[in-house]
């Protein structure tokens, strides 16, 4: 069926990624940073190739030979270093492009998000066409844009670039925002930002695997491509049975988003200026991305490469269950209802 090289191989979309490729008979080869990654990947059924983003003789090796290359390996906090985020993620999706147009690899499929649209304003239903503002508003949506346009501009007749774009990316196995949510929950600092009651699009980790690979056999070098689970839902009754799936009761308090939105900005800004040690308890970022409508149309990827979808939120929040569901109410998903 071919081979494939994963980077990010340990990490949520990786992992999920790798199982997806050898189930269907792929040959995977997987960066691996560290020891604890080199046993992940290979339990997985993958080949680990010890190395990072930076890129040595073993990861170009590796890389010979692949049919293509599946970039997922990015500096995914909210809050951090700049200077270690841009070189993760910017100079490693420059390294990353450079190794596999030597190593011959005829198609790279970069992993990005619609965080790179961030300005502050709501996204509603955007596509492809909706342009990625100057400087994005955020450490993770400004340096994901800068290696997004690395990764289209890399693209030539022998090397074709590709961006899948999901957004909110959700499923069993997610080590990334499922935690912060229960920790939160369970704290009683999750706060709904006008009760909640706007829509999101999501992307199961499922789904996002399959449009990976559709984009991967039938992406259009040089595109973008947006990937969700179908229809908007609502963000209350989204969080809300994603927390039930994990017996933990959702929050009942709200906050206007107004007042959401001036204590994310004023306490990141006292953050940097002070330059006070962990993060701010609200990044500005994280609230237009959880505050506020965040939607996109997926049409280009269905219509293009055949994408589908084939995960319902149902079914993914059915497979989350960990232990028996805390009570419902009129804030559930079908599956609860």
């Amino acid at each position: 069926m071919g081979v494939a090289f994963v980077t990010g191989g340990s990490g949520f979309v990786g992992r999920a990624l790798i199982g997806y490729l050898v189930r269907r008979g792929f040959q995977v080869r997987a960066l691996a940073r560290s020891s604890a990654a080199a046993e992940t990947v290979r339990a997985l059924g993958a080949s680990a190739v010890d190395g990072d983003v930076h890129g040595n003789e073993a990861v170009l090796e590796a890389m010979k030979e692949c049919d293509v290359v599946y970039h997922a390996a990015a500096f995914t906090q909210d809050w951090g270093d700049a200077n270690e985020a841009w070189d993760v993620t910017v100079v490693g999706t420059e390294n990353m492009l450079d190794l596999a147009q030597r190593a011959g690899v005829p198609r790279f499929v970069h992993v990005g998000t619609e965080a790179v649209l961030l300005d502050g304003a709501p996204i509603v239903m955007a596509t492809e066409e909706k342009p990625i503002p100057r400087a994005s508003i955020g450490i993770y949506p400004r340096t994901k844009a800068e290696a997004e346009r690395r990764v289209l501009r890399a693209n030539v007749p022998k090397f074709a670039t590709v961006v899948v774009r999901p957004r909110f990316i959700w499923g069993k196995g997610d080590t990334t925002l499922l935690p912060k949510l229960v920790e939160a929950a369970q704290s009683g600092v999750l706060r709904w930002f006008d009760g909640g009651r706007y829509l999101t699009s999501t992307c199961h980790i499922d789904n996002v695997c399959e449009g990976l690979l559709k984009a991967a056999e039938h992406g259009r070098p040089g595109e973008v491509y947006f990937l969700t689970d179908g229809k908007p839902v609502e963000f209350r009754r989204m969080i809300s049975a994603m927390l039930r799936t994990q017996g933990v009761a959702p929050p009942t308090k709200s906050m206007p988003r107004w007042l959401a939105r001036m204590l994310a900005r004023t306490t990141e800004t006292l953050w940097r200026l002070l330059r006070l040690n962990g993060r701010p308890p609200l990044p500005y970022a994280s609230f237009l991305l959880m505050g506020q409508e965040v939607t996109v149309d997926d049409s280009k990827a269905r219509r293009e490469i055949g994408y589908q979808g084939f995960m319902t939120i149902e079914e993914g929040l059915r497979r989350m269950h960990v232990s028996p569901a805390v009570p419902n109410d009129s804030d559930s998903l079908s599956i609860f209802a």
